[in-house]
């Protein structure tokens, strides 16, 4: 058996592939000499890559596959007609056991549709969801669900604290992780019919430490440590975070250029700045991974750069090496005992 932990990442997936792609994983293999990549897709375009990079070669592996998946593809459909895609190809590594993870940049959709239909889900898990990182004042919180379940029921709303909780402390390790659910009050009697059938059944949940509602101007300050919703609600947090911090930032550097004495303040404070303004840049902290898999399935944005890639890559070492998949197993079978 292999001392590394392998990862299947789709080599042609995403809006700066295959160059970024490639990029990032020989970054995540020149970083740590405990994973290896197999990189599907094209394999002429992804040999061309790899020849710019010096790297060990016993850590990086291409997976010939002819077809790629498009962003507008209707997912079901492009899973099922093109198998010798570079995304079901990775799937698949995953399914057989050769990897035990994967990483894609490409169609969101098709990620979702096929980590379900072809990892598949862990005994118990209602519906897997999709879990990114969210910089906040004391670190960073697990915003979940942010995109694959937009009708989700109290049930599910249940599992996903309780695997948000396992993540959080078994990858982040943050001892008894604070859950919240998002609100537009902090009262129990507020929120919508969801909110108001899932708050009282996440206060008597004794295996996670539930803290109340949350408040969405509440997260950016970490008051909690898993935050949960449905995903047409996580979604909109995650995009209007992603916007305003990059809006934010923007002005910070306008503001820095405006006169020869701000010039100079910006030489002297530049690299504390950088320091805390890399806190919050989104791409720091990987991509989302779709928890309660058979099989860890990282969604990264379309547009990731290789800085986004290789973090995908190295958080999948600590998700296999704690063994996360099984602890979840665990928390849903105390669930149905």
């Amino acid at each position: 058996m292999s001392d590394f932990v392998n990862v299947a990442v789709d080599g042609m997936g995403g809006d700066n592939a295959p160059f970024e792609i490639v990029k990032g994983a020989v970054e995540a293999v020149n970083e740590n000499s405990h994973v290896k990549v197999f990189l599907t897709g094209q394999a002429d375009k992804i040999d061309s890559e790899l020849a710019k990079y010096t790297y060990n070669k016993e850590q990086i592996e291409v997976v010939n596959a002819t077809e790629i998946i498009e962003m507008a593809e209707p997912p079901v459909m492009a899973i099922r007609k093109k198998k010798d895609s570079s995304l079901v190809k990775a799937l698949y590594l995953v399914k057989d056991g050769t990897c035990d993870a994967f990483v894609s940049a490409g169609s969101t959709g098709a990620t979702l549709v096929g980590g379900q239909v072809i990892v598949g889900r862990i005994k118990g898990v209602e519906r897997p969801p999709l879990a990114p990182l969210i910089p906040t004042a004391n670190g960073c919180a697990l915003l979940i669900d942010c995109g694959a379940n937009v009708d989700a029921r109290p049930s599910h709303l249940v599992q996903f604290a309780k695997m948000g909780s396992v993540y959080m402390e078994s990858v982040m390790g943050v001892k008894s992780p604070k859950v919240a659910i998002v609100n537009i009050g902090a009262e129990e009697e507020k929120g919508n019919a969801l909110v108001k059938e899932t708050f009282p059944l996440l206060k008597n949940c004794p295996d996670i430490h539930f803290i109340g509602s949350i408040e969405a101007r509440d997260i950016p300050a970490g008051l909690a440590d898993v935050v949960v919703c449905e995903a047409f609600v996580g979604n909109v947090i995650l995009k209007m975070y992603e916007g305003v911090g990059g809006i934010l930032i923007k002005k910070v550097k306008e503001g820095m250029m405006t006169s020869l004495r701000s010039k100079i303040g910006a030489l002297l404070v530049k690299p504390a700045l950088k320091k805390t303004l890399k806190a919050f840049d989104l791409e720091q902290y990987g991509g989302a991974p779709l928890l309660g898999l058979n099989g860890l399935v990282v969604k990264t944005h379309g547009s990731s750069k290789a800085i986004e890639i290789k973090n995908s890559i190295l958080q999948c070492i600590t998700f296999t090496e704690q063994n996360i998949n099984q602890k979840i197993k665990e928390k849903i079978t105390m669930e149905e005992n």
